[in-house]
C-alpha cells in the first residue's frame, strides 16, 4: 500500500507543465482526490473537459490570496507547491510581481498547510535559484529560504513536513526552448541559438515527478532535494533535434542554426548545487539531499566557526556533470511525448500545435 492511498493531494499551479505531469502520475494511483488550484479558469476548463475524471477537483484562486488557498487546503494530506512566475524576461520587468507570487504566495501556501495539518509539502524550485543573477532566480532563491526556514522552525517530528525540490532544465515544459525550435523548423525558419557552447541540464518531466514522489516519501523538515542529471550544449541539442525530425522529412536535417547572442539574465551554465551546499550534501544515489542549516541566531556560529572543506569543493553545474553527445541527446528527446506523437510513435493526446509536455 502506498503512502498516498485514500489521501488528498493539492497541486498549486496545477494547470502548468509540472502540475499536469504530477496529475498524470497520480491519476491512476490509489489516491482518493487530486485538487487543482490555479488562477487560470480557461486552462482549468480545458483540463476538466480533457480528463472527465471525478477524482480531480478544481479550485480557482491565487496563492497571493491566503483566503482562497485556505478553501482548497481543507482536509488535504499532501501539497505540491508549483504556482510561480517563472519566465525570466517577465520577472525582470516585473520583479515585484515575481516576489508576490513566488515568495509571498509560497509563504501563504506553507502557512495554510501548517494550519490545516497537512502531512507533507513539497515546494518546486529551479537551478536559477543557485547563485541567481536574474529576478526570477532571486525570487525562487528567497522562496527556498522561506520554505527551508519554515521547515527548520517546525523541526523533526512536527505534524507537517516541508521540503524543496530543485530542478535543472525540464525538457519541453511550457516556455522551454525545445518546442520553440521544433516550431521554427516546421515553419522553415532558422533555429535561433543564444550561445552554442551554453550548457543546460536535461531531464524529462517524468524524471522531475520521480523527485517529487521521493521528496514526499523521504523528506525531513527543511530538506532540499536535487536530482542528478546529464547536460548538453545548445549546439548538441539543436543537432539532435534536427536529426530526430529528419525522420519526418530530410529537409529538417538541413535547418539553419542562427546564433543570436546571450540574452539579458542568461548564464553560460546553470548550477544545481552550490559548493556551500555540496559541503553538506548527502549522496542518495540518484539525488542529493541537502539538510537545512540547524544553527540558531547565535552570530558566533556563523562568523567565528568556519568550514575549511568548502574551499576544496566545486559546485555541481551543467559544465561539470555528465555531458551528452548527439546520440545520447536524441535518446532523451525520443522520450518526450510530443516528439513521439510528431514521429507517429504514439497517438496524439493534444492538438498538433501544442508542443509542450
Amino acid at each position: 500500500m502506498s503512502i498516498f492511498k485514500d489521501k488528498i493531494l493539492l497541486i498549486t499551479g496545477g494547470t502548468g507543465s509540472f502540475g499536469n505531469a504530477v496529475l498524470r502520475r497520480f491519476l491512476d494511483s490509489d489516491i482518493r482526490e487530486i485538487r487543482i488550484f490555479s488562477r487560470d479558469e480557461k486552462k482549468q476548463d480545458d483540463m476538466r473537459h480533457a480528463l472527465q475524471n471525478p477524482k480531480v477537483k478544481f479550485y480557482i484562486g491565487n496563492v497571493r490570496d491566503k483566503a482562497s488557498v485556505d478553501i482548497a487546503m481543507r482536509d488535504v494530506d499532501y501539497v505540491f507547491s508549483a504556482a510561480a512566475l517563472k519566465q525570466v524576461p517577465s520577472c525582470e520587468f516585473f520583479p515585484m510581481e515575481a516576489t508576490r507570487t513566488n515568495v509571498v504566495g509560497t509563504g501563504n501556501v506553507l502557512q495554510s498547510a501548517i494550519e490545516h495539518g497537512v502531512k507533507n509539502v513539497v515546494v518546486l524550485s529551479t537551478d536559477k535559484a543557485a547563485y541567481p543573477i536574474n529576478a526570477m532566480g532571486i525570487s525562487k532563491a528567497l522562496m527556498e529560504k522561506v520554505a527551508i526556514a519554515k521547515g527548520r522552525e517546525l523541526g523533526e517530528g512536527a505534524a507537517t513536513t516541508i521540503c524543496c525540490t530543485r530542478y535543472g532544465n525540464v525538457m519541453a515544459s511550457r516556455g522551454s526552448v525545445i518546442p520553440l525550435w521544433v516550431e521554427q523548423m516546421m515553419e522553415g525558419k532558422p533555429i535561433t541559438i543564444t550561445d552554442p557552447e551554453m550548457t543546460r541540464f536535461m531531464m524529462t518531466l517524468d524524471d522531475a515527478v520521480d523527485l517529487v514522489v521521493y521528496a514526499f516519501e523521504h523528506g525531513h523538515n527543511g530538506d532540499l532535494f536535487v536530482q542528478k542529471a546529464p547536460a548538453a550544449t545548445l549546439a548538441t541539442l539543436a543537432q539532435a533535434l534536427k536529426e530526430v525530425y529528419a525522420r519526418i522529412d530530410p529537409k529538417y536535417g538541413e535547418t539553419e542554426v542562427k546564433v543570436i547572442g546571450t540574452r539579458h539574465g542568461e548564464k553560460l551554465y546553470e548550477t544545481l548545487v552550490t559548493r556551500e551546499e555540496m559541503a553538506k550534501a548527502i549522496d542518495m544515489g540518484k539525488y542529493f539531499r541537502i539538510p537545512c542549516d540547524n544553527r540558531d541566531l547565535n552570530y558566533d556560529k556563523f562568523f567565528v566557526e568556519g568550514n575549511t572543506a568548502v574551499s576544496k569543493i566545486e559546485d555541481y553545474h551543467s559544465h561539470n556533470t555528465r555531458r551528452l553527445d548527439v546520440a545520447g541527446m536524441k535518446e532523451l528527446l525520443l522520450k518526450l511525448r510530443f516528439i513521439r506523437e510528431d514521429l507517429g510513435l504514439q497517438p496524439r493526446a493534444k492538438a498538433k500545435d501544442i508542443r509542450s509536455e
